[in-house]
């Protein structure tokens, strides 16, 4: 079995509703899947987000991408997982989501090829259940605490509310007004998304300390260490969590060096694919942090797939699951990863388990005109 053709495809889904955030309003969920195709005629599926905020990547540059490394995977063993990502690291360096796409067509594949779901091919299942985190990110106080009573009703058992967009005053205020709603028993956390500085962040930690507040995300820009120890350092009872800040198994170890965080959300576009996040969250559970397996926002049923594969084998999953499909209003898949009161079961089909619709894909697809790089 070789790969016969790799190609990528620019899409553009749109959103049940508006995710508010620090520094962006997803309305559109802009994202590349990729389609490998063997001599003997397996289609792999593989998708990354545009995240400028985040990898720097956007739909041009992961198009490029995809096409640049396509010479040194023609003809590959798609099973050689190891080796074709030794040879795009030979022949381009970062652009993990690109790579990470790739990466998740290939575990399709070889699921596919030895009849494998991808959970096994990266090590043994620990849970078959999962529970999901779901988002409160409208916002405004009144639609946040609506929809945090439908979705507590709905049976979701953790939560992350949106702050860094307002000050931290009045995210602080509405912060306490979902903990307070949801009561206890639940994970609750807050994700900044960067949007505070430290100054920002120590008044806002001060401001929800002791009210259920578990743990609050990438407080302040990715690269200020000193700054999220600063954070950490202020708080008894919440845990900090790097998200943006995390890129690679070094920057989980320099977070846990510098006590800049107890946590990560880890995510396949910021590591390069799914071995290298189940790799990063057995470092977690190895150093005793906390880990939150997580898609990007938008990312369809084919991302979401191969973070749930994850989930099922990795040591821990203490922070739970954030699949994003759900918050689609059009999916890739005729049948997205079903979900139900707040939590997933695993896949098991061989290869990721979902079947991707081309009629779908191409009726959001996007044109881009992909430029050879020198």
């Amino acid at each position: 079995m070789q790969i016969k053709s790799i190609e990528p495809i620019a899409v553009s889904l749109p959103m049940l509703k508006p995710v508010v955030m620090a520094g962006e309003e997803v309305r559109r969920a802009d994202n590349v899947l990729v389609r490998i195709e063997t001599d003997n005629g397996l289609t792999g599926w593989g998708e990354a987000a545009s995240a400028p905020l985040m990898t720097g990547d956007t739909l041009e540059s992961l198009v490029s991408a995809v096409h640049f490394l396509t010479p040194v995977l023609h003809g590959r063993d798609p099973a050689d997982i190891e080796g074709a990502l030794g040879a795009m690291d030979g022949r381009m360096y970062g652009n993990q989501g690109a790579k990470a796409a790739i990466e998740i067509a290939l575990h399709d594949l070889a699921g596919l090829a030895s009849g494998k779901p991808v959970h096994a091919l990266l090590g043994e299942r620990k849970r078959t259940r999962m529970p999901l985190l779901t988002l409160i990110a409208g916002g405004d106080t009144d639609g946040d605490l609506a929809d945090a009573a439908k979705k507590k009703a709905a049976g979701f058992t953790a939560y992350k509310v949106k702050v860094g967009i307002d000050t931290p005053e009045k995210d602080a205020a509405r912060t306490r007004a979902v903990c307070k709603l949801l009561g206890g028993g639940f994970i609750i956390s807050a994700d900044a998304n960067q949007g505070f500085t430290t100054e920002e962040a120590l008044a806002y930690v001060r401001a929800v300390e002791g009210c259920g507040l578990d743990f609050f995300e990438q407080p302040i820009m990715a690269d200020d260490l000193d700054g999220m120890a600063a954070v950490a350092a202020a708080t008894k009872t919440i845990a900090i969590g790097a998200d943006e800040g995390i890129h690679s198994l070094a920057d989980i170890r320099a977070h846990h060096a510098r006590k800049a965080a107890r946590g990560a959300s880890l995510k396949s576009i910021k590591l390069g694919g799914v071995r290298a996040l189940t790799a990063a969250a057995r470092l977690c559970g190895e150093l005793g942090m906390s880990v939150n397996i997580s898609c990007k926002t938008g990312e369809s049923s084919v991302a979401c797939a191969a973070a749930l594969h994850v989930a099922s084998v990795i040591p821990n999953l203490d922070w739970a699951l954030t699949l994003t499909h759900t918050g689609l209003k059009k999916d890739v898949t005729a049948q997205p990863i079903p979900t139900a009161n707040g939590h997933v079961d695993g896949l098991h089909r061989p290869g990721l388990g979902i079947s991707v619709d081309e009629g779908r894909v191409n009726a959001h697809r996007v044109a881009i005109a992909a430029r050879d790089v020198a």
